[in-house]
């Protein structure tokens, strides 16, 4: 007999992403190179002010390039980016600290990613429920024929998925806010429930079915 568990799984996520993009444009080389280095470095200071709310904080893109005319190679100035990704346990904090950097000259946020980690027991828990899904099934079917589940034959995993809703892969949220004064205002972020999928097929031997006839 060979029967199919599936469970779905519906849980909160532990961690957020977002990125943090800070972009630099002068005549002079050395001056947008510096200025780059600058904001990147307040972008790092204000993150790690938060302590043990930011669970990693990684550098992702960095380029710079000359600016040229429309024809010819006279190079009329330079830009430059530098990306930082933010990953976060404290949601709390989440909202305050995207828009703070926000509020910084020429920078872009986006984001939030939510997510499980790698890791989670959440996803060893849905294995373990496919499995015992499985099993009900197979003696389901075997108790229908008269018969009883007396061994398992073999057992495949069949994958398991964390899916995130369309919105969130197919585009982020960009913040480039910028204050008139004061402290940047509040924004209160809801996290997205992230779906858990596992699927195992397995094979049981049965013992003789007991048909009744009419």
């Amino acid at each position: 007999m060979l029967v199919r568990g599936e469970v779905v799984r519906e849980v909160p996520p532990e961690i957020a992403r977002f990125s943090v993009t800070v972009a630099a444009r002068d005549k002079n080389r050395p001056a947008a190179l510096s200025r780059l280095a600058e904001r990147s470095e307040a972008v790092r200071a204000l993150v790690d002010g938060y302590g043990d709310a930011i669970d990693r904080r990684e550098t992702g893109d960095l380029w710079v390039r000359p600016e040229l005319k429309r024809s010819g190679e006279k190079v009329t100035g330079y830009a430059g980016s530098a990306t930082t990704i933010v990953t976060v346990t404290d949601f709390g904090i989440l909202g305050e600290l995207m828009l703070r950097l926000a509020d910084q000259d020429q920078t872009t946020v986006a984001g939030p990613w939510w997510e499980l980690r790698p890791n989670s027991p959440v996803h060893r828990e849905a294995r373990q429920a496919a499995v015992a899904e499985a099993i009900t099934r197979a003696r389901e079917y075997a108790d229908a024929l008269g018969a009883e589940v007396t061994a398992l034959l073999h057992l495949s995993d069949a994958g398991l998925t964390a899916q995130q809703p369309m919105m969130m892969t197919r585009a982020a949220h960009t913040m480039g806010y910028r204050a008139a004064g004061g402290a940047p205002p509040e924004l209160e972020l809801d996290p997205q429930v992230q779906t858990v999928q596992a699927t195992i097929e397995a094979g049981f031997a049965i013992s003789p079915p007991r048909l009744a006839s009419e």
